[in-house]
């Protein structure tokens, strides 16, 4: 049996790298809409803090 060796120097078709760009932003844009349409939960009343003036420190 004798071995023969693939010297093709990885040329790919026009056509099948448009295809598979073409797939991978199908997919990206998909991901984006997916996680988008996600609703996480929020707080429902709004954190407020107030901080006297007397802990600033200047640092020059």
């Amino acid at each position: 049996m004798q071995l023969t060796k693939n010297t093709s120097s990885g040329k790919a078709s026009i056509a099948g790298i448009v295809i598979k760009l073409t797939l991978g932003v199908v997919v990206v844009v998909g991901i984006v809409f997916f996680i988008n349409s996600l609703h996480f939960p929020a707080p429902k009343k709004n954190i407020e803090k107030i901080i006297p003036n007397e802990n600033f420190k200047i640092v020059k």
